[in-house]
């Protein structure tokens, strides 16, 4: 199953009926799943389901299956006989009531010819931005950090059979008020601190949420009585207080004080910042926000990140059309114990785009400026080729 085509929803879930009792999935468990994946703060480094494919899915993909996942999850546990084609029909029409003015899709351009197609557009549409090539990595990590408002809006639908756009309002508002609060009770912002403010107002999708600094007497938290409301809001602030040290006492005394007025215990505040820095540090290197620098080094690690999953995905047929090639494999073994001329490192890229081009995923490489791509692509050929050639390289 690739989520990047045509169809992946209707083979998603013929799987997930073979492989996963929907029915006994609890919201409870989902948003262990979800968090422990990443998908709640907004970098999903893995899906909440078992890929059972030699796929490797790249971040947007896996931010695809488990937004989806969860929706059909939320679905099948609300729901009293649930429905596969209700579920589709039950989803496309929450999107709908969620198509605005302020839309991040619009379905005047979704003409797919059948449901589940629609629904895929509209699941791919949900997880972009308008942003920029360059400022794309940092509004990710924002926009898909609010991505559960969907889970719990869709929910609050099936419930109530109403618009869940008002629902889906408030708590964006609530949120990003929340974290602007706490953002301002930092005793000192840093760099980081200012661009998180700028990232919370361009991601929000329904509501125009000022920045200006407010207290809890105009946050409105009394309505979320649900238990996973109250810890998507106290590990989305989490996220937000986020440092490399200690919290700082003002940090400490807000988050204290947002607990007691979600009326959670402090155990549960402590568990949601230690899980949090947990999440972070073991990931800190593939979130774009926690290496903020120069906008061009973000552009070269998305897109290596990009062509990693290419080649890995495309390995068998990398592999037949480089030993086909007899000049191209009798250079990269040379290559292997001495340093190639001008002129063969020529012949070598030369034929190396030959393959590009017959392998249409690998497209990039042969775009204006594909070829300075193309260290990346030879970095990954030592791992493809059979052990002879690496055995002397090393």
């Amino acid at each position: 199953m690739n989520p990047s085509t045509l169809g992946w929803v209707e083979k998603f879930l013929r799987e997930l009926d073979d492989t996963i009792n929907l029915s006994q999935w609890s919201l409870d468990e989902l948003y262990s799943d979800l968090r422990k994946a990443g998908f709640i703060y907004g970098t999903s480094v893995d899906t909440i389901i078992s890929n059972t494919t030699d796929i490797v899915y790249s971040e947007e993909e896996k931010t695809k299956i488990n937004l989806f996942t969860a929706l059909v999850i939320t679905y099948y546990d609300t729901i009293e006989n649930p429905d596969k084609e209700d579920c589709i029909n039950a989803l496309i029409q929450f999107y709908d009531f969620l198509d605005t003015k302020k839309s991040f899709f619009s379905f005047t351009n979704v003409l797919p010819s059948n449901k589940n197609e629609k629904l895929e557009k509209i699941i791919h549409a949900r997880i972009q931005t308008n942003e920029s090539i360059f400022k794309k990595n940092f509004s990710h990590l924002l926009t898909n950090a609010l991505l559960f408002i969907d889970i719990l809006a869709f929910e609050y639908f099936l419930i109530h059979d109403k618009n869940p756009f008002d629902y889906a309002a408030k708590l964006e508002e609530t949120l990003t008020n929340t974290v602007f609060l706490a953002l301002n009770s930092k005793q000192e912002q840093d760099d980081y601190d200012k661009l998180l403010v700028k990232l919370f107002s361009s991601s929000v999708r329904y509501t125009d949420i000022s920045t200006e600094e407010a207290s809890f007497d105009y946050i409105a938290l009394d309505p979320y009585t649900d238990e996973i409301e109250k810890r998507y809001i106290i590990d989305l602030t989490s996220l937000a207080v986020w440092n490399d040290k200690e919290l700082d006492k003002g940090e400490q005394s807000f988050m204290s004080a947002l607990g007691a007025e979600l009326e959670l215990p402090n155990v549960v505040v402590k568990e949601s910042i230690d899980l949090v820095k947990a999440f972070i540090n073991e990931h800190k290197k593939d979130i774009s926000f926690f290496n903020y620098s120069h906008p061009a080094l973000h552009f070269y690690q998305q897109t290596s990140r990009t062509v990693s999953v290419l080649i890995l995905r495309n390995k068998k047929r990398l592999i037949k059309e480089i030993t086909e090639s007899k000049d191209l494999m009798i250079l990269l073994g040379q290559s292997a114990v001495r340093d190639l001329s001008k002129e063969e490192k020529k012949q070598v890229k030369k034929q190396l785009l030959d393959i590009c081009k017959t392998v249409p995923s690998l497209a990039i490489f042969i775009l204006p400026g594909g070829s300075l791509l193309m260290p990346l692509l030879v970095k990954f050929i030592p791992q493809l080729l059979p052990s002879a050639f690496n055995e002397n390289k090393q």
